[in-house]
């Protein structure tokens, strides 16, 4: 009965198998294989036989996330994709929004479309904005059109017609013609991927799932066939980016929800972590080899982008998709994000990375450039010796020799060029700290900050103390959390509709019954029973009276319409800082969130008693910590050997197989009954 999760990454494919009987836990890593992720996979699962006995006869569980999905968006490598779309509407993915990220940039320049305009065809066709017919589909249209795909050799067709979120009849109809036309086509109707308002935004929602959808059923097919081979015949589900999984073939259908699977996986784990320490306010960061990515859990759950933008800079607007995504900023400023100089001498990290070939100059692979985990290593925190439990040997000197290359001409020590890295990528992070928290309306001080990623402990402690949180959090296996976190998410669907009305006791009682009607597609998309055990939760998209766009809400399905205005109210006043009391609500949109209840990973005891404190530090390295405190010696202890109640005063060094964890001067750790460090100010200053 073990339960498996591999998280591919940009730089380490993560696997974690958990025995539900024995509570043994199998872990591995390997290096990503770009070209075919399934081979890294793979390479993961035999790592893991041959390490620690992983048995794969016995596992009746398999979750997978990882990067298909967003490396063929942004790389541009998904199918030949035509859009079918309302008479009069072809240049709407086009036009787009008329908004200017960056205001003052005369050089700006829309994103180009993933469809060209030779490839965007047109069909008489009309819906009013209530889903009653006004022009009937001319099927005549048609014909031309799969002549066309014919010849262009299409590979993937999407539909978008206007209005069709309340009426999706004429798309139902075209689809069902253009699957039997051409049936070597994948056909994606925009009403099966979203059923929300704003023509463009769901048109290129349509446009981007066929885009990849081939692509992410051939990888699936591939991976089943590979597993299947290895003896893994359990059933397999896919992380979603809504925090929660769902089957391979529902994963087919929808891809895109997967655009963001592998970093919502760690967002699951830090929830569960938050729920271990009855923290209901969770801030989680996770420093991968190639970026660092946040989110924030809000009363003991994921908090959902309702805005999400595909590549959105501050200077690009992005290709906004509606599908539930965890609220995610993502930065690049991993462990291998790659240090430089500029024309005008200043030092930059990242974004770009060297990724896992060749990766960081000190992993020995051909690597010349100065990376984050080349700095991290020339100061002292990891160890070279003991890198990835002993797997891996860094070399301290390659290290040294590339972060030279900036040190030079910047006229500073090796040293300390290494903590000017480390600065810069501190800064960037703890601005994408405060864009989940503060941008948000939340207060990181009221968080819990759960830190994972290969060199996410590393740096943990010095942002926490910046951000002033509640505690810093490492949790079990931090290098591999992303597929810890896989083991701890259950089968969950995001269900939303448009629907306009204004605030009324009327509107709310048709409201309660459109939220029985989504209830009925949960119960279906699971493919269970009404006795099914799963979880309900409601939120209602409202606007004051005159405003383009609202805030969502919680709903009650008792609610009266004074207790949910006063719930709107509070909603938008932390979101925009304003109520209007007096002005009319509107409801624009409804959503369901339904989770499947199911076995979930779980946190085992730690022995009370055992090792002594004294018996726990193993040796003593210099840390470099900057001109000011110079190299102090810490003691380093092993993750292993600490015991529950364990109560250590910084500064410090705490290593395991997969993370080194740092603890500051005047910081002080403790260990739970279940093994999660916790990490908080000594003089009260914080937690």
């Amino acid at each position: 009965m073990i339960r498996l999760a591999t998280d591919v990454g940009g730089t380490f494919t993560d696997l974690v198998g958990y025995d539900e009987r024995s509570g043994e836990l199998f872990t591995a890593k390997s290096l990503t294989t770009v070209k075919n992720q399934s081979r890294g996979v793979l390479n993961a699962i035999a790592s893991a036989e041959e390490t620690c006995g992983l048995r794969t006869r016995d596992v009746t569980f398999f979750a997978h996330g990882g990067t298909t999905v967003i490396n063929a968006i942004t790389e541009r490598k998904g199918v030949r994709t035509a859009l079918v779309t309302t008479a009069g509407f072809r240049d709407v993915l086009e036009i787009g929004r008329g908004n200017r990220p960056d205001l003052y940039n005369l050089q700006f320049h829309s994103p180009e479309p993933f469809v060209p305009r030779e490839l965007r065809f047109e069909v008489r066709e009309r819906l009013d904005a209530s889903g009653h017919i006004v022009v009937p589909l001319e099927l005549d249209d048609l014909r031309p059109i799969i002549a066309r795909c014919k010849e262009e050799k299409i590979e993937a067709i999407a539909i978008l017609f206007l209005h069709s979120y309340a009426n999706p009849e004429h798309e139902i109809l075209c689809a069902g013609i253009l699957a039997d036309a051409l049936p070597e086509v994948t056909v994606c109707a925009s009403h099966a991927v979203s059923r929300q308002w704003r023509e463009y935004e769901r048109t290129n929602t349509a446009v981007l799932n066929a885009y990849v959808q081939p692509i992410i059923q051939y990888y699936f097919e591939r991976l089943e066939e590979a597993l299947m081979k290895r003896g893994l015949t359990c059933p397999y589900y896919a992380m979603q980016s809504n925090g929660g999984i769902s089957t391979f073939d529902q994963a087919v259908d929808s891809p895109l929800t997967l655009v963001e699977s592998g970093p919502a996986g760690g967002v699951a784990g830090a929830a569960r972590i938050g729920e271990a320490l009855r923290e209901s306010e969770v801030l989680s960061l996770d420093v991968g080899g190639t970026t660092a990515k946040c989110s924030l859990i809000h009363g003991g759950r994921p908090t959902l982008n309702v805005d999400y933008k595909l590549e959105h800079t501050r200077i690009r607007p992005g290709h906004p998709v509606q599908v539930p995504v965890v609220d995610i900023v993502e930065i690049g400023s991993g462990g291998g994000s790659i240090a430089r100089i500029d024309d005008r001498g200043a030092l930059h990290v990242g974004p770009e990375s060297a990724g896992s070939t060749p990766g960081p100059a000190c992993y020995g692979h051909g690597g010349k450039k100065p990376t984050l985990s080349d700095a991290i290593l020339t100061v002292g925190i990891f160890d070279p010796a003991t890198f990835a439990g002993g797997s891996m040997h860094l070399d301290k000197q390659k290290a040294a020799d590339a972060i030279a290359t900036v040190a030079t001409p910047l006229g500073m020590t090796i040293e300390d060029a290494a903590i000017a890295i480390i600065d810069i990528a501190h800064a960037s992070m703890i601005n994408a700290l405060k864009l989940v928290t503060v941008q948000r309306g939340h207060d990181p001080r009221d968080a819990a900050f759960v830190v994972s990623g290969g060199a996410g402990p590393a740096l943990a402690t010095r942002l926490g103390r910046d951000l002033s949180v509640k505690a810093t959090i490492i949790p079990p296996h931090p290098g591999i959390f992303s597929a810890w976190g896989m083991l701890a998410a259950e089968p969950r669907a995001d269900f939303r509709s448009t629907w306009f009305s204004a605030l009324t006791a009327e509107a709310l009682g048709e409201l309660s019954g459109r939220f029985d009607d989504l209830e009925t597609e949960a119960v279906a998309y699971f493919a269970k029973g009404h006795d099914a055990d799963i979880r309900f939760s409601y939120q209602v998209e409202a606007r004051y009276r005159g405003q383009e766009h609202g805030v969502f809400a919680e709903f009650g399905r008792y609610d009266d319409a004074g207790s949910f205005a006063e719930r709107f109210h509070a909603a938008h006043e932390r979101a925009y800082s304003f109520r209007l009391a007096n002005a009319g609500i509107e409801i624009t949109t409804l959503h369901l969130e339904a989770v499947l209840n199911g076995p979930v990973i779980t946190l085992p005891s730690l022995p009370a008693t055992g090792n002594s404190i004294k018996s726990a530090p193993t040796t003593r390295r210099d840390v470099y910590f900057g001109k000011t405190l110079g190299w102090v010696s810490c003691p380093v202890y092993q993750r292993g050997l600490l015991r529950a109640g364990q109560v250590i005063e910084g500064p410090m060094i705490v290593e395991e197989a997969t993370a080194t964890t740092l603890v500051l001067e005047s910081q002080v750790l403790e260990v739970t009954d279940t093994g999660i460090l916790i990490i908080h100010e000594s003089n009260g200053e914080a937690g």
